[in-house]
């Protein structure tokens, strides 16, 4: 099956059923996409499949063939993932870091379709993510920091 991952075509032979994470951490080799909870819930497998944030570990390989699937290991080659990258640092979002390539992932989404989004369009976005370290506020900040408005 073919997955075009981080912009290069890739002829994955992995089960059908395999979930989209175990095929990109272990079979591909990028482990930016984090394992959380595997159900769902946390929001640390967070990847861009057609520009669309979908958690890897529920999204099945076979029901993505032919689709686009972009992980944290490419944000930082866009102009929008370095202003991201760039705006985490200065509001100083990371404590433990575990969740944050899936909290980066879920605001590169947002702000690739919504260029100054509010409070509510913010909070929608990353409702899927949770952080242990309850740093909501900071990455409000700095998605805000991101969008030109923060």
């Amino acid at each position: 099956m073919k997955l075009r991952i981080n912009g290069t075509e890739h002829e994955l032979a992995v089960a059908a059923d395999m979930p989209l994470l175990w095929a990109l951490r272990d079979v591909q080799g990028l482990t930016g996409t984090k394992f959380g909870c595997g159900a769902g819930l946390c929001g640390a497998c967070m990847v861009l499949v057609d520009e669309v944030p979908v958690r890897a570990c529920l999204a099945p390989v076979g029901d993505l063939a032919g689709k686009s699937v972009v992980t944290i290991e490419a944000l930082e080659s866009t102009e929008l993932g370095r202003r991201i990258q760039s705006a985490w640092l200065a509001e100083d979002v990371v404590q433990c870091g575990y969740c944050q390539s899936g909290q980066v992932v879920s605001a590169y989404g947002l702000l690739a379709k919504v260029a100054q989004p509010d409070d509510a369009a913010i909070d929608a976005a990353m409702a899927g993510n949770l952080c242990r370290c309850g740093t909501y506020q900071r990455i409000r900040k700095a998605i805000k920091r991101a969008a030109g408005h923060g």
